[in-house]
């Protein structure tokens, strides 16, 4: 048994025999038509996917991880990627024999699947309970009534905060981690027998990370269902596979129990990857950086008005950020960690002037407040943001050479062959060749979208770089190569970055200084020595438990689920914020703020 025991006991062990394989999967064969000919993406891959049983896939963007997923549940894009060979068999049904209208029949109901990027895969004009009450519909004859109860219950199971309320939200209202969320509730919803799960968890911080996690092994444990895990975390690997396949360049280049993979590795690559872990305890020791600021948060708060009734007039308030103060010291990281839509995002956003705040906020000394445009121009020389979804980020319309090259133009900085030798540079800084400036972004992995988002951020040479979530999108060794480049580009120039992430891991590794919050206001604020040594707040110290190990004979001690609904951040015109407190499930304090 591979992987570690839950609260409420360990899972069963899978039956991988090949009579009991629920997925069969042999010589398989993707393919790209290009001007050239058929280009190969996935080559002779072949395995089983036993009854209750969790198989990840892992390996760097590009490696035909996705590819191979939506090959399964037939959402390859035609006509140019097609399977060109091989078989796919659920039980004894042929997919790739399949018309469209028999594998929409399965898709959804007998194979369901998470995708990696929830932005994109919602309809932006439809609420969340319609979308919920849609795809369930479409397999299972219910009522409109029916459909949202069912709806409201699977927002409930994983812990969508006032979810009564989601239900009639769109999806540019929620937070990238609460959209996951709506993704992984409707992947659920029909409890399928395979369930593919492509990074389900990267955009979540890790106290909802394992309670996700939770409700997979919980739903293999009710109903045997087989779970691909694809996935970049290796934490989440070791806690949750029972086999591992490591995929390089569309083929397989590794098979074998998730104990053997990390404890015994034969390929050269398994082991590079395993050594781009970053793993807790490696950052500590540093000394802080004694430097002055570059910016400076004076009781920043940021509210947005809530309007209802017949004349549209302001109901309520969503108080994002609370009386938060905080600098950022020229050439450290300063991390801020916490909760989906704890605020940290909005924080980013109004540094760069992108929301109305109350407060002050100080770039270099000069107040953000009162700036005419000319100012705020010069100011976003010296501050750029990399933001949490790529593809939202990037206009689909132009070619990435344009798109990182962008803000050279707008600042008149260079000549065009030199704005050109300056794109292709970065490029190859950030992991990707020259040669590809002119192609469009939708031509590229989610990892590598981001990779481009980092380098256009970097073309200007800022003083402060704001990173949303800047690499959580990456498997870990390109993480590490773009970790190491932004350290790089500190010492080099002094750079400083507000390093915002879901994953301590991470933050313990490259931080200078934490701060945690919870519902818009700051817990806890310290050294990374002070933070991860020795947490003086219970909230911090739930975060750190939570941390997945990339070890799978490691057995974590249980954290406490919390126990009723999460504060709301909505408050009636003219109240102040609520005293924040959650308790664990037996009563005991667990977070307690003013």
């Amino acid at each position: 048994m591979t992987r570690s025991a839950t609260p409420s006991g360990a899972a069963p062990a899978p039956d991988t025999s090949p009579a009991a394989a629920v997925l069969t999967v042999e010589g398989l064969e993707v393919s790209v038509r290009t001007e050239a000919g058929l280009r190969p993406l996935v080559s002779g891959l072949s395995f089983t996917l036993g009854r209750g049983e969790t198989l990840a896939i892992a390996g760097e963007s590009g490696s035909g991880k996705s590819i191979t997923s939506l090959a399964i549940v037939g959402l390859l894009p035609p006509p140019a990627v097609r399977v060109t060979g091989g078989s796919i068999a659920l039980g004894p049904t042929e997919l790739t024999a399949l018309s469209e209208g028999r594998m929409r029949a399965i898709r959804g109901d007998r194979i369901a699947m998470i995708f990696q990027e929830p932005m994109t895969s919602l309809n932006p004009v439809l609420t969340i309970g319609t979308q919920l009450a849609e795809a369930m519909r479409a397999h299972t004859p219910l009522s409109r009534a029916e459909a949202r109860a069912r709806a409201l219950e699977a927002l409930r199971s994983v812990r969508l905060s006032q979810p009564e309320r989601r239900l009639d939200q769109y999806p540019h209202e929620l937070s990238g981690g609460m959209r996951q969320r709506v993704m992984i509730a409707m992947a659920l919803a029909l409890r399928p027998e395979v369930l593919i799960a492509d990074e389900p968890t990267t955009a979540l911080d890790v106290t909802v990370q394992r309670e996700v996690l939770d409700l997979l092994r919980d739903l293999q444990r009710e109903l045997g269902t087989a779970i691909i895990l694809i996935t970049h975390d290796m934490g989440v690997v070791a806690e949750m596979a029972d086999r591992v396949i490591v995929m390089r360049d569309g083929r397989m280049v590794e098979e074998g129990t998730a104990t053997d993979i990390f404890t015994r590795p034969q390929a050269d690559y398994t082991r590079a990857l395993l050594a781009a872990v970053p793993r807790m305890g490696a950052g500590r020791g540093r000394p802080p950086v004694e430097a002055a600021p570059i910016a400076r948060l004076s009781d920043v708060q940021v509210r947005f008005d809530l309007k209802g009734g017949f004349l549209g007039r302001v109901q309520a308030r969503v108080h994002a950020v609370e009386h938060v103060s905080f600098d950022i010291r020229r050439g450290e990281t300063f991390a801020l960690v916490g909760e989906s839509g704890c605020g940290k995002s909005t924080i980013a956003r109004a540094m760069v002037g992108l929301v109305p705040h109350a407060g002050r906020i100080e770039i270099a000394g000069q107040p953000l407040e009162g700036m005419d445009r000319a100012a705020r121009k010069a100011l976003h020389r010296r501050v750029q943001i990399v933001f949490q979804d790529p593809m939202a980020a990037l206009d689909p319309r132009m070619r990435v050479g344009d798109l990182i090259g962008e803000p050279l133009v707008i600042h008149g900085i260079g000549t065009p062959g030199e704005r050109r030798a300056r794109v292709a540079d970065l490029l190859t800084r950030v992991g990707l060749l020259p040669d590809q400036m002119g192609r469009y972004p939708h031509e590229f992995s989610g990892g590598q979208r981001q990779r481009i988002c980092i380098a256009r951020a970097l073309a200007l040479q800022p003083e402060l770089i704001i990173a949303d979530e800047s690499v959580s999108a990456l498997d870990v060794s390109v993480q590490a190569r773009v970790l190491d480049l932004l350290a790089a580009l500190k010492r080099e120039f002094g750079i400083a970055l507000l390093f915002i992430s879901h994953d301590m891991a991470v933050v313990e590794n490259v931080a200078d200084r934490v701060a945690v919050m919870y519902l818009g206001q700051i817990v806890e604020l310290g050294t990374r020595d002070q933070v991860f040594g020795n947490p003086r707040h219970p909230y911090t110290r739930r975060l750190i438990e939570a941390v997945p190990v990339p070890d799978p004979m490691h057995q974590r001690p249980p954290v406490p689920r919390l126990a009723g609904e999460v504060p709301s951040p909505v408050h009636p015109v003219g109240s102040g914020p609520a005293r924040l407190i959650l308790r664990d499930a037996g009563g005991g304090h667990l977070v307690a703020a003013e």
